[in-house]
């Protein structure tokens, strides 16, 4: 029987498992977070909130339970998880992604319908809080990911389908003068965030990378979680493309989540590819195996992959 409670609590940290989400997604669509820096009571908060005050409370209290919120003598003040993560403008701010995360909320709420008809189920897009909230996942990353890569003799390099251009930034931090190529309405967002950062020696191209111009003359290629949006059939065609944009010996680099050969594991993989069923047409996540094969096809040398944290970098030679 010990087995058997044990079993069922697993389970139902799968199924529980939305209601700490939901708490976190509410408190950050109240900007609960920036007011509470310094503490307040929950009748203060509501004041601000211009929210019901019993209902305020209970959030409250379910955010301390989950260790984002410190509570003493009936105030509430964050954690110093919660002010570096969760308060706007600081500099790995994750708000941003987790306005994204509500989007897909209600995205994946039709995953009932996805899974008869196949098709993607769209119900929101925030195109703003998606394009900076990639940002705000790579921002706590982009370092590392540089350091996995050489870029000793890199000189000019195309980030495609850039998005927000965080490793845009981290490659000109490096001296090297890089291209982000991406759609108007992502570049637009990119070159605030770009400006923002300081740096001067980034480029843009707008425009649609399946078919129009990207360029030539790079040393490397850098593609970063765009092939999950993608068939097999569309990465082989993007793939195959950046190779003739490439210098003799440049290298394309590409980062995608690690997910095993049998796409089960690791499981945030497997479930980001339910993500991708409910939201794009063909993609998916694609094991290493998959996409070096791509790189043979396409005939690029030397492939090779290096697992990261939670993504892999698979990179072949001109």
């Amino acid at each position: 029987m010990q087995k058997l409670s044990e079993d069922a609590k697993e389970l139902r940290k799968l199924w529980g498992g939305f209601q700490s989400a939901r708490v976190l997604l509410t408190a950050n669509n109240y900007r609960v977070f920036d007011f509470l820096k310094s503490s307040r009571s929950a009748e203060e908060l509501a004041e601000i909130l211009k929210a019901d005050a019993r209902a305020t409370e209970i959030l409250l209290d379910a955010l301390a339970g989950l260790g984002l919120l410190r509570k003493a003598k009936m105030r509430y003040q964050n954690t110093t998880t919660a002010n570096r993560f969760l308060v706007r403008g600081t500099p790995y701010y994750q708000g941003d992604i987790l306005r994204h995360a509500d989007i897909l909320w209600k995205n994946w709420s039709g995953l009932d319908a996805v899974v008869r008809t196949g098709k993607p189920y769209h119900v929101g897009r925030d195109h703003d809080s998606f394009i900076r909230g990639m940002h705000n996942v790579a921002s706590l990353k982009a370092g590392d990911v540089m350091k996995a890569i050489d870029m000793r003799g890199i000189r000019h390099a195309l980030d495609l389908g850039g998005g927000p251009g965080t490793y845009s930034i981290e490659m000109a931090r490096k001296g090297v003068s890089v291209t982000l190529f991406d759609r108007p309405e992502t570049i637009q967002i990119a070159r605030d965030i770009i400006r923002k950062s300081g740096q001067k020696n980034v480029g843009f191209l707008e425009g649609d990378f399946f078919s129009d111009d990207i360029g030539k003359g790079y040393d490397l290629v850098f593609v970063s979680q765009v092939l999950h949006s993608f068939s097999e059939t569309d990465n082989r065609h993007i793939i195959g493309r950046t190779k003739k944009a490439l210098n003799p010996n440049g290298r394309l680099v590409v980062q995608e989540f690690r997910i095993n050969k049998g796409r089960t594991s690791p499981p945030q993989s497997s479930l980001f590819s339910v993500n991708m069923l409910v939201n794009t047409a063909a993609g998916r996540c694609y094991s290493p195996r998959e996409m070096k094969q791509w790189f043979s096809e396409a005939g690029f040398r030397r492939i090779t992959q290096k697992i990261l944290e939670d993504t892999v970098l698979v990179s072949g030679q001109q």
